[in-house]
């Protein structure tokens, strides 16, 4: 169905994973607006292809999404002569997700689903196991490396961010946001998980093996190296997987919801309602077969403390208060190790011509937002 709508452009032709056009559209509101004939977005190829489509050949006038590792794409920024970086601080978060259910393929339609328990990360041990892996999660060196410092991203221990009123300060002294391979090692040495010859530890005949998923992205497996080398220096044995960006974000049998792994990485962030954000990990939003892995809450969470707070959230008609719930909301999932939070992702890393202007940085809406607005200089 080709739709006009009433924005500044008509779709014209949508190929899935591939082209999608838009042309002017005559009737829009502003006689004066938009300034281009037709605009299309390219799908496909990867982040770097879209950088240096920027940066290098100037062949598109605007890339995002330019998950690139920082060294690669500072210099990419500093050399180039057709394109200039925008980049904007955001509430998106890039972290990794804990899965509270049995993911074994041995269950058959079971697997998954809220009704199992995670061998070693639910039950009578899941909090200590679950710790002693945030423990040894090495934050600081992925911001620096992999995301600049503050070029496209910066470490953080948070879920909830975007603003500083909703942004928890209490997360900076939790032991679960320290990196201490030597304290990680010592919680499970104390609680009888024990190193086997192949240094891979385990309990009451449960080894600490997982399987960790993410989107095929070159950054991202330089993340899932480092954490695999971070969790096997304690005795988890790791076994990486990287999926298409469009089965990963579904509910396909790989997908991330349907989450038949241990652990996911990925980033989404808060909307300025942070009420319909923090619900994500209520119970009535657990993902699972019944409601064809529709919800949010992949992780298979569930503890009535949390849904009472997002309940309050729902009433509460003062910022302030619901502020404070929010933040009490995020220390929840941090103490508990529901995610593990890694790098604090711009909303916007994105490269644009030089010749483009009009473009407007909103960290809370598409970059595309007012596209009427954008046009370009000789």
């Amino acid at each position: 169905m080709k739709t006009i709508g009433t924005g500044p452009y008509k779709l014209t032709e949508f190929k899935s994973g591939d082209v999608v056009t838009y042309e002017i559209n005559t009737s829009y509101r502003d006689a004066k607006k938009p300034f281009f004939k037709t605009v299309q977005f390219k799908g496909g190829g990867d982040a770097l292809s879209a950088a240096r489509a920027v940066f290098q050949t100037g062949d598109v006038d605007y890339g995002w999404n330019l998950q690139v590792e920082a060294p690669v794409l500072k210099a990419l920024i500093q050399g180039s002569t057709k394109g200039d970086y925008l980049g904007k601080a955001s509430s998106n978060v890039e972290r990794v997700n804990v899965n509270f259910a049995n993911p074994d393929p041995a269950l058959g339609d079971n697997r998954s689903e809220p009704t199992t328990k995670h061998p070693f990360f639910n039950g009578p041990d899941g909090l200590i196991v679950r710790q002693a892996l945030a423990m040894a999660t090495d934050r600081a060196t992925i911001g620096d490396q992999l995301y600049g410092n503050g070029l496209t991203g910066t470490s953080t221990c948070n879920q909830l961010l975007g603003n500083d009123d909703w942004t928890s300060k209490n997360t900076a002294s939790m032991s679960v946001c320290k990196f201490d391979v030597a304290a990680a090692n010592k919680l499970l040495d104390d609680n009888g998980w024990a190193k086997g010859s192949d240094g891979v530890r385990a309990k009451g005949g449960i080894k600490l093996s997982v399987l960790f998923a993410t989107t095929v992205n070159a950054l991202r497996q330089k993340e899932q190296d480092i954490l695999k080398a971070n969790w096997e220096a304690i005795g988890f044995k790791v076994e990486l997987r990287s999926i298409s960006a469009g089965v990963f974000f579904s509910n396909a049998a790989d997908g991330a919801n349907r989450f038949y792994y241990d652990l996911s990485m990925f980033t989404n962030g808060s909307t300025p309602d942070i009420t319909g954000y923090m619900a994500g990990w209520t119970t009535k939003q657990i993902a699972q077969k019944s409601n064809n892995w529709n919800q949010n809450n992949y992780h298979r969470y569930s503890n009535p403390a949390y849904d009472a707070i997002v309940e309050q959230m729902r009433t509460t008609t003062d910022q302030t208060k619901l502020n404070q719930l929010g933040i009490q909301a995020n220390d929840i999932l941090i103490k508990d190790v529901v995610v593990i939070p890694l790098v604090n992702r711009f909303q916007v890393a994105s490269g644009k011509s030089k010749t483009l202007q009009g473009t407007n940085l909103n960290p809370w809406d598409s970059e595309m937002w007012n596209i009427a607005d954008w046009y370009k200089t000789p």
